[in-house]
Parts: C-alpha cells; sequence; structure tokens
C-alpha cells in the first residue's frame, strides 16, 4: 500500500485511502454490518436490567478449580436468560432471588467469555439501584423492598 500522502491539498486522497483500508486488520465487515447484535442478549446496549432467577456455583476450565459465583438472569427487555458472574468474594451474600440487577459485558473482546469461565460473559454491577462494590465495601446498605 505505501505511506499516506502527506501536504496541504490531500484530504481526498486520504479519504479514498481510508475508503480502501477501512475493513483491513482487526475490523472486518461482519462486525460493521451489525449482524451480530441479532444474536447479543444485550442487542447492542452497554448495560442491561434483569431479575435473578437463581444463583449458580460454576466450575472453571482445566488448570484452575473451585466454585466460581454466578446467577441467572432473566432481562426485561427481551426476556433471554444469561449468566451472570458475580464479582468479589462477599459479592453473593448481597444478591437474592428475585432482586432486581444491572448486568454488563465483562471487559475484554465482544462477545468473549470471562478468563476460566466458558460461556459467562456478563458479570453484575447493580443491586437494587446500588452499585455492587459499594455494598460489598460496606459503604451503603442495600435496600429492603
Amino acid at each position: 500500500m505505501g505511506n499516506k500522502t502527506r501536504g496541504l491539498f490531500n484530504g481526498r486522497m486520504l479519504l479514498k485511502r481510508k475508503t480502501r483500508v477501512r475493513f483491513s486488520k482487526n475490523r472486518s465487515k461482519s462486525y460493521f454490518s451489525g449482524h451480530w447484535k441479532k444474536y447479543d442478549p444485550l442487542e447492542g446496549a452497554p448495560q442491561a436490567r434483569g431479575i435473578v432467577l437463581e444463583k449458580v456455583e460454576l466450575t472453571p476450565k482445566k488448570p484452575s478449580s473451585g466454585k466460581r459465583k454466578s446467577c441467572k438472569v432473566q432481562l426485561a427487555k427481551n426476556g433471554k436468560v444469561v449468566t451472570a458472574y458475580i464479582p468479589w468474594s462477599k459479592g453473593v451474600s448481597f444478591i437474592d432471588e428475585h432482586n432486581d440487577v444491572v448486568v454488563e459485558r465483562i471487559g475484554g473482546a465482544q462477545k468473549g467469555a470471562r478468563g476460566d469461565l466458558p460461556g459467562v460473559k456478563f458479570k453484575i454491577v447493580k443491586v437494587n439501584g446500588i452499585s455492587l462494590k459499594e455494598l460489598v465495601k460496606g459503604r451503603k446498605q442495600k435496600p429492603t423492598r
């Protein structure tokens, strides 16, 4: 391809190059088409609200061991059920069945799972409108409904 053109009057050339190189490297055409949103439970949104159906203990992949605390959450927007990871060691004690929670994607690649838990792509951020981190650190109390 060569180097980019530089100079004062090269805007048209840069735009032309941009259209040519747009989907090269990591950016695939399929991502930009938005086709993945069809299968995404959050439908492209960064966060979603849901209701806890049950708490589940999952076993991680091969080298690591133990029980990872997670729960099944039914999303309010479309009724889909997703498995969400509960962060922090005391995080489980603040989450009960039928609680209102906010779920977001686990950091990292889009459609990627959490480290050693296959298929777990979401984590719980808020419980009954209060940040789970604040509850764990003891700064706030969980409201009773």
